[in-house]
C-alpha cells in the first residue's frame, strides 16, 4: 500500500508542478477547425465547444483542483483541531461554552453549509474554499474534543500543570502530540473528500469561474454529450477519484507515524529563586484544609479540617485505606483538585509563602518551582509522544530561565543522581521499564531544586527490590538537598521502615501523628492498630484467617455526627457516637483524634516482672 501510494501521490505531485508549463498552452490554445471533437490520435479525450485539447486540461486543471482542495483542509482542520482540543486546557466555563458551540455547528450538515456559504459569498474560488473550511471546522473539532477529553485526565498532564506551564504550551506539547496519529488519519482522508465537495461546488458553478478551470467545472462541460461522447465528462471525474483514492491511501499508510514533536519552547523569562523555608523552620504548612467535590447526589467532603506540617529534610508517612482523602489532600496542597473542586483552608504555606494570598500566575510559579509530585503510575504520569530529555527540561527552561544546553546539562546531571546513564534522554518512555519511569519521575522533579517532594504511592506498582530501590533513592536525595518527603502509601510495614513520622488518616481526617517507630507498638488508635494488625506476617499461624478491619467506611454523602471509626471499632461507647473526638497532644510528637485512646502494652520485661 505504501509503495502504491507513493507512486500515485508522487504522479499527481508531478502533474501539478509541470502540468501548465507542459500543456498549459495546447490547454488555452482555441481551435475553431476542432470544436467538440471526440477522442482522436491527436485529442484523444477530444475537444470542448472551443476546440481546445481536454487531455491538456484535465492534466493542467491538476494544480488548482489540488491546490484549493488541500487550502480548505488546511484552513478547516487548524481551526476546527485548535477549537476542540482546547477543551483539555480550559477552565470549566470555558469548556463547557466550547463544547457548546461545537454543539451548535454540528446540528446544520457540513454540504448543506458549504453550499449556503459559497452562495453568500459569491461564486469563486476563494468562497468555495473558505465555504468547505467553515463547513469542516464542526467535524475536527468534535473528533479532537473527544480525543483531547482522553489526555485530559492523564497523570502526564497534572505533572505538566505542577510545572506551572501555560496553557498554551500545555496544548501544544501535551495534547496535540498525544491526539496526533488519528487527525493526521482523518485529515488525510478528509482532503479526498474535500476535492470531491470542491469539484461538486464547481460542477454546479459556485467555484472556479472560468476563464480558470478545475476538474469539477470541466465535468459540467462534458456532461452535455456525455451519451454522445462519453470520455469527456469521464475524464475529470476520473482524475477527482484516482485523487481522492490516493489521499485516502495516504491517511491509511500514516496512520501509525504522526508528528510528535511541537514547536520549540518560547524564550522563558527568568523568574527569582524561590524563598526558602518559613521562620518557623517549615517547608509545608497546612491547616484546616477541606476538600469539597460536587456529585449528583450532592456535595461531598472527602477531606475536612486536615493539618500537617512538613520540616526540611523530614519524611512524613500518609498512610490509610484506599477513600480515606490522601491523595485529594496531596492534590490540593499541589493546586491539581479537579474542575469543580472547592478548597477552603485556614493556613497552605510553602517554603514560606502564603499560597492564599500570593496572585494565581505567582502562585503557579512558585507550585512549579517548590514543590515536586511523582505520581502512582508512571507510565500515566510521563508523556508517552515526547522524549525523556524534553520532559525534564521543560520546568526549567519555562521557569529558570534555562537555555536548551544548560536544560540538557543539568537533565543529564539529574539522570546520573537517580542512577540512570544520559544516553536514556533520547528514549521515549515506552521504552523504559518501570523502575526506570519511576526514577525518571523523580530526576523531573528534582531539575527545579524543590523544597518539597510529594511522593504519591510511587512503589504500589513495583516489585520489592525495584521499592526498596525507590525509597533508598528517595532517603539518598533527602540526604542530599534536604528536601522534605510527603510519602504516600497503602503499606504500613514501607511506611514504618521508611518515614520517621507518620500521619493515618481516615474518613477525611487526620486520626493520629506518631513517630514512626512507636508505629508498630504504641499507635493508640484503634484504626491505626486495626491496620497495623492486617499486615502479613510471615510467623503467623497459616491455618487462621488474615486480620481485617470488619465494615465498611462511612458514607460521605451522609457523615455521621461522631466518630467516623465508631462503627467499626471494636472499643466504641455510646460517647463515640454522638461528637467527632479533635485531634489531641498525648505526649511530644504524639497526637490522637480518639476518646478512649487504646492503651499501650506493656513491654515483655515488665510483664514477667509483674
Amino acid at each position: 500500500m505504501a509503495w502504491t501510494t507513493a507512486v500515485m501521490l508522487a504522479s499527481l505531485v508531478a502533474l501539478a508542478l509541470i502540468g501548465p508549463l507542459v500543456w498549459g498552452a495546447a490547454a488555452d490554445r482555441p481551435n475553431p477547425a476542432a470544436v467538440l471533437q471526440g477522442p482522436s490520435g491527436q485529442h484523444p479525450f477530444g475537444t470542448d465547444n472551443l476546440g481546445r485539447d481536454l487531455l491538456a486540461r484535465v492534466l493542467t486543471a491538476t494544480r488548482p483542483s489540488l491546490l484549493l482542495a488541500l487550502a480548505a483542509v488546511l484552513l478547516g482542520a487548524a481551526a476546527g483541531v485548535l477549537l476542540g482540543a482546547c477543551t483539555a486546557v480550559l477552565g470549566r466555563r470555558a469548556r463547557r461554552l466550547t463544547a457548546g458551540l461545537i454543539n451548535l455547528l454540528l446540528a446544520f450538515p457540513a454540504l448543506l453549509v458549504a453550499v449556503f456559504l459559497a452562495v453568500v459569498s459569491g461564486a469563486g474560488a476563494a468562497g468555495a474554499v473558505l465555504a468547505l473550511a467553515a463547513a469542516g471546522v464542526a467535524g475536527y473539532a468534535r473528533l479532537a474534543q473527544t480525543l483531547a477529553a482522553g489526555v485530559a485526565g492523564t497523570d502526564h498532564l497534572a505533572a505538566a500543570r505542577v510545572l506551572g506551564l501555560r496553557r498554551h504550551r500545555l496544548l501544544w506539547r501535551h495534547v496535540l502530540p498525544n491526539i496526533a496519529e488519528p487527525l493526521l488519519l482523518s485529515i488525510t482522508t478528509a482532503a479526498g473528500s474535500t476535492l470531491v465537495a470542491l469539484s461538486g461546488l464547481s460542477f454546479l458553478g459556485l467555484g472556479v469561474q472560468p476563464p480558470g478551470y478545475d476538474w469539477g467545472q470541466l465535468l459540467n462541460q462534458g456532461l452535455d454529450r456525455i451519451y454522445v461522447e462519453p470520455v469527456p465528462a469521464l475524464a475529470p471525474g476520473l482524475a477527482v477519484l484516482y485523487a481522492a483514492l490516493a489521499f485516502q491511501l495516504l491517511g491509511e499508510v500514516l496512520a501509525g507515524s504522526a508528528a510528535r514533536r511541537g514547536p520549540a519552547p518560547r524564550t522563558p523569562v527568568p523568574t527569582p529563586a524561590p524563598s526558602g523555608p518559613a521562620e518557623d523552620g517549615l517547608v509545608l504548612q497546612v491547616e484546616g484544609l477541606t476538600v469539597e467535590l460536587p456529585t449528583r447526589d450532592g456535595p461531598i467532603r472527602p477531606v475536612r479540617d486536615v493539618g500537617l506540617s512538613l520540616r526540611p529534610g523530614e519524611i512524613v508517612g500518609l498512610v490509610g485505606e484506599s477513600g480515606s482523602g490522601k491523595s485529594l489532600t496531596a492534590l490540593a496542597v499541589a493546586g491539581l483538585l479537579p474542575h469543580g473542586a472547592w478548597v477552603s483552608r485556614r493556613t497552605l504555606r510553602l517554603r514560606g509563602a502564603d499560597l492564599a494570598v500570593l496572585p494565581p500566575g505567582e502562585r503557579d510559579r512558585h507550585l512549579a518551582t517548590g514543590l515536586a509530585v511523582v505520581f502512582q503510575n508512571p507510565a500515566s504520569a510521563l508523556n508517552p509522544s515526547l522524549r525523556v530529555a524534553t520532559q525534564l527540561t521543560e520546568a526549567v527552561r519555562a521557569h529558570r530561565g534555562a537555555s536548551r544546553a544548560q536544560a540538557a546539562s543539568q537533565a543529564a546531571d539529574a539522570l546520573r543522581r537517580v542512577a540512570l546513564p544520559p544516553a536514556l534522554l533520547r528514549s521515549r518512555p515506552h521504552q523504559l521499564s518501570g523502575g526506570q519511569r519511576q526514577r525518571v519521575l523523580i530526576a523531573a522533579g528534582l531539575m527545579v531544586r524543590p523544597g518539597l517532594i510529594i511522593a504519591d504511592e510511587p512503589t504500589a506498582a513495583l516489585d520489592v527490590t525495584v521499592q526498596r530501590q525507590i525509597t533508598g533513592l528517595l532517603t539518598d536525595i533527602r540526604r542530599d538537598t534536604s528536601a522534605a518527603i510527603l510519602f504516600i502509601s497503602h503499606d504500613i510495614a514501607l511506611v514504618g521502615e521508611f518515614c520517621e513520622r507518620v500521619l493515618v488518616m481516615y474518613a477525611g481526617t487526620i486520626v493520629e501523628t506518631l513517630p514512626a517507630d512507636r508505629l508498630a507498638d504504641r499507635a493508640r488508635h484503634p484504626y491505626t492498630r486495626a491496620l497495623v494488625a492486617s499486615v502479613p506476617d510471615l510467623a503467623a499461624d497459616r491455618d487462621r484467617p488474615l486480620p481485617t478491619i470488619g465494615g465498611a467506611p462511612p458514607d460521605p454523602l451522609a457523615p455521621a455526627p461522631g466518630c467516623p471509626f465508631e462503627p467499626r471499632c471494636p472499643h466504641r461507647r455510646d460517647h463515640c457516637a454522638e461528637q467527632a473526638p479533635p485531634l489531641e497532644d498525648l505526649d511530644a510528637g504524639h497526637r490522637v483524634a480518639c476518646w478512649y485512646p487504646v492503651p499501650v502494652a506493656a513491654a515483655p520485661e515488665t510483664a514477667a516482672a509483674s
